[in-house]
């Protein structure tokens, strides 16, 4: 997310604030040469401590969660998908299922391009799923975004999406959740033995930086985006 700098703060204080550190928000600033040493008025970015799922196999699972799959298996009854210029976003992100988040970013085209290097590898969600979006040519590159909320209000503003329920989903939409500690956004990605499926950039590494995976998640649901263009 973007914050003003307030009279007052401090990169220390910001980063107690918004559960962070002051490396972090230095990799995430460049522009901030030295850390004792910020402006009143001035813009940065707050890249967060982590996203909010967890998998089994990333030492553990918050409560909510649900095992997430990094193979490149695909859900069942995934039904057909929504389209931009450039393609099915959900097809996007299926062509990475395995990657991680950090390698992802290093590649020189596609949507490691998209996705913005300076994000820390276990706070990629948003990031991925806003360059998946411009992929397939249904966000520009103003409306990428890197937090959840960012996104979702982005989303918000375009005329060509809608927010639908969880039943008229279709993969590719984008989900925004509700997590113990923040948010977190996917992208639908089917029904599987009756549960929703979800593709994103999860915290499912043993070292809690993320990677591409399909799994079923239980977290609160305040936002489905659907496609409309």
């Amino acid at each position: 997310m973007s914050y003003r700098i307030q009279s007052g703060d401090t990169l220390s204080k910001l980063a107690q604030r918004y559960n962070t550190s002051v490396s972090a928000l230095m990799k995430a600033n460049p522009q901030v040469k030295d850390a004792n040493k910020i402006f009143t008025g001035k813009m940065l970015n707050i890249p967060g401590s982590r996203d909010e799922f967890v998998g089994s196999t990333g030492g553990g699972s918050r409560p909510g969660s649900t095992p997430g799959a990094a193979g490149p298996q695909g859900p069942v009854n995934a039904g057909p998908g929504t389209r931009g210029p450039g393609g099915s976003p959900f097809d996007i992100a299926q062509s990475h299922l395995g990657k991680n988040a950090g390698s992802l970013k290093l590649e020189q085209s596609g949507v490691g391009a998209d996705m913005e290097d300076w994000v820390p590898n276990n706070v990629n969600c948003a990031n991925f799923v806003s360059a998946c979006l411009e992929q397939a040519g249904q966000i520009s590159n103003a409306q990428h975004n890197n937090s959840v909320m960012g996104l979702q209000a982005n989303l918000d503003k375009d005329p060509n999406f809608k927010r639908v329920s969880l039943a008229d989903a279709r993969p590719g939409d984008v989900v925004s959740m509700k997590t113990p500690g923040g948010q977190h956004v996917v992208m639908f990605a089917g029904m599987k033995d009756g549960k929703p499926q979800f593709i994103g950039s999860n915290n499912v590494n043993p070292d809690g930086s993320q990677r591409i995976s399909l799994s079923s998640m239980n977290y609160p649901i305040m936002s489905i985006h659907q496609y409309r263009g």
